[in-house]
């Protein structure tokens, strides 16, 4: 139970941090701002309470807010697996410091910029109720849009989704694209998939999953992406 509030609590906050880097950069309402309403989209796929998106979006415009930047690191896991962890910080050399001490004792090594991210490519993964859709005209109506894949895949709950996924420079023509077609998106989020996978045995893969769990721990960090198959 304790795993599932701490889950919940982390993803309140890093929804909380998406909100203000978007009200920063495109003003608080959501009407006019994209990156707004997806990070509102998301809030709610993760049951995030209306009162707290409302709280984190008059937050983030007060003066006393906190700058968060985005910072990619990356790294190599146990067993030669590739990891890039997502940070939003107010103090990169604190988040630096705690991700490389995370890597070091996780038997990993951080790397320099660049020296992972080849690996991945990053997209737009869009996560949909598939009620009353059709997935060959979905398919043929969102190719122009960038449209990479379109497949079936699991929500946050354990639900049936269909996932949608396009190139990460068509990320905004495809949100546009859905919207337009009245099609709101259980989730909108923008992830690094890999190109190739590794295949662990069940004792190695637990190792690279607690490096990765305790990367996810901390409170800098956003998102943590790997190659583990």
């Amino acid at each position: 139970m304790f795993a599932r509030w701490d889950r919940m609590a982390k993803q309140f906050t890093r929804i909380g941090k998406e909100i203000a880097i978007a009200v920063k950069a495109g003003g608080p309402d959501a009407n006019t701002n994209p990156a707004l309403r997806r990070c509102m989209q998301n809030a709610k796929s993760v049951n995030m309470p209306k009162d707290r998106v409302e709280a984190a979006i008059k937050r983030a415009q007060g003066k006393e807010m906190e700058n968060y930047e985005e910072i990619l690191y990356e790294g190599y896991g146990p067993h030669g697996v590739a990891i890039l962890v997502e940070t939003a910080t107010d103090n990169h050399v604190r988040t630096v410091a705690n991700v490389k001490s995370v890597f070091n004792k996780g038997n990993g090594a951080l790397g320099n910029s660049g020296s992972v991210s080849f690996q991945f490519k990053k997209m737009g993964v869009f996560k949909l109720k598939p009620e009353g859709l059709n997935t060959d005209d979905l398919e043929l109506e969102l190719i122009d849009f960038g449209l990479e894949e379109l497949g079936e895949g699991t929500g946050e709950n354990g639900e049936d989704v269909l996932v949608v996924r396009c190139g990460f420079t068509d990320f905004g023509n495809m949100q546009k694209a859905l919207e337009d077609k009245g099609i709101t998106p259980i989730s909108a989020e923008v992830e690094w998939i890999p190109q190739n996978t590794v295949e662990l045995s069940e004792e190695h893969a637990q190792d690279l999953l607690k490096l990765v769990d305790k990367l996810e721990q901390d409170e800098d960090v956003q998102k943590v992406f790997h190659n583990l198959a």
